[in-house]
């Protein structure tokens, strides 16, 4: 096997025990670099803040070499640098190659890490009696949700801070605005004042009109159609979720006891 093979082997089959490892890795720099994120929203001890700040860098060099590794691993590279997934990874780690972490719409890009997750939780099961299929929607729906959020919230936290600290002091006071616009309960307590905010407004209110309640929907859907299966495990390919009526497995077809 040639090393470009090894490297997307390992990168990309999570079936694999160092391809598992590996993205169980990368998953866990993605959820601590968030964390940083929102821990430098509060006061904190300049020595803590320097210490937190070099554990940042170190996570956005690592992303930036796996990013590297999967260019030199596609089979097709300019497909790949304009793929969905390779557009996350590059404003992931922009702040790095260009060097100027410190102005403030090259910052905004670092909130959509969170959403190079999204690569890791596909074909997951992760609902107890959910099959994989099901699972993999469910996850993939209660996952988008929480993204929205969190992405609008460190959006409108950047463009905001500055301007208007007394509202916008912190990620979670970012967060409260965010959920409170997105599902147009408008409390009116917190308001933006910039331009750039009172537009981020907008955004979010029209996300929350369109895209929630559709993601709802379809979540309730899902867990609809869930309760109607029967929790029986076929003997053959090991699969759980069978309607109530079924007398043979869906995916094999042996016959269920």
């Amino acid at each position: 096997m040639i090393i470009t093979d090894k490297i997307l082997l390992y990168l990309e089959d999570i079936e694999h025990p160092i391809g598992r490892i590996v993205n169980l890795v990368i998953t866990f720099l993605v959820l601590i670099s968030t964390g940083i994120f929102v821990a430098e929203t509060y006061p904190l001890d300049p020595e803590l803040r320097s210490i937190v700040s070099q554990i940042d860098l170190i996570i956005l060099s690592i992303f930036a070499f796996e990013y590297l590794l999967r260019l030199i691993a596609a089979p097709n590279k300019f497909k790949y640098i304009f793929s969905f997934y390779s557009l996350i990874d590059l404003m992931a780690i922009l702040p790095v190659l260009t060097g100027i972490t410190d102005v403030s719409f090259i910052r905004i890009l670092r909130w959509f890490r969170i959403l190079r997750l999204l690569r890791f939780i596909e074909g997951k099961a992760l609902f107890g009696n959910l099959d994989r299929e099901d699972s993999s929607i469910v996850t993939r729906i209660l996952f988008t949700i929480f993204s929205i959020i969190f992405i609008y919230s460190g959006l409108i936290y950047q463009v905001e801070h500055s301007v208007n600290p007394k509202q916008f002091g912190t990620f979670f006071d970012a967060v409260y605005y965010a959920v409170v616009t997105m599902t147009t309960v408008g409390f009116g307590d917190i308001t933006p004042t910039s331009q750039a905010g009172k537009l981020m407004t907008v955004l979010m209110i029209l996300t929350g009109i369109a895209l929630i309640p559709w993601q709802l929907g379809d979540l309730i859907k899902q867990v609809a159609k869930s309760a109607n299966k029967l929790n029986t495990v076929c003997q053959k390919c090991q699969l759980s979720s069978h309607d109530l009526d079924a007398k043979f497995c869906k995916r094999c077809g042996t016959t269920l006891n």
